[in-house]
């Protein structure tokens, strides 16, 4: 009798311990998202905009840095024919001139970098933020419960890719990108 009492709770224990342990079949999509993040339309005309900035900048240096470097040249050659002496006061103003050109295209350059900078970081928080609820529609459409990345899975069946869907996803809720980051808040001394 008490092992039918047993059995019989028994019995009735384990079919809902099996039933609390039901858990759906994994439903697993796989995502390149730095792909889907530079195929986008909007992501392509962002990107080319930035590298036509970043092209702009390397102009720039040229611009600058050729007449100083040929300023340079003919400074050091003047330098050289004194064999030592120390240069009159016309050569030394002629150096002290070029140093502060040197100085003011440095700080062009940098001030240009700085913006290209900012702006390639405005690009991607823009695509950053809009690829993660792409994702997330194309998971709840595909209604999968588990989400890769393709960088960090070393194999993967390719009917498990769904970055084609990503890309989708943004191209029909990322239609534009802003390249020119916002100006910056200027920081004002606090006094004391």
């Amino acid at each position: 009798m008490k092992k039918l009492a047993i059995a019989a709770l028994a019995a009735a224990v384990l079919p809902s311990a099996a039933l609390a342990q039901n858990v759906p079949s994994p439903v697993i999509v796989v995502v390149d998202s730095n792909k889907a993040g530079t195929e986008c339309n909007a992501c392509k005309t962002a990107l080319a905009q930035l590298q036509q900035q970043a092209q702009g900048l390397q102009t720039l240096r040229q611009q600058l840095g050729t007449p100083l470097q040929t300023e340079q040249q003919q400074l050091q050659t003047a330098i050289d024919a004194l064999r030592g002496k120390q240069p009159d006061a016309a050569l030394q103003a002629r150096i002290t001139a070029f140093q502060t050109k040197q100085n003011q295209a440095e700080q062009q350059v940098e001030a240009r970098a700085a913006t290209f900078e900012r702006n390639r970081a405005y690009v991607l928080q823009q695509i950053r933020t809009r690829i993660g609820p792409a994702i997330e529609a194309v998971q709840t459409r595909r209604r999968a419960n588990i989400v890769l990345d393709a960088s960090q899975t070393a194999r993967f069946s390719p009917s498990l890719d769904v970055t084609a869907d990503v890309t989708a996803e943004l191209n029909r809720t990322l239609t534009s990108i802003a390249t020119t980051a916002p100006a910056q808040a200027q920081q004002t001394p606090q006094g004391r």
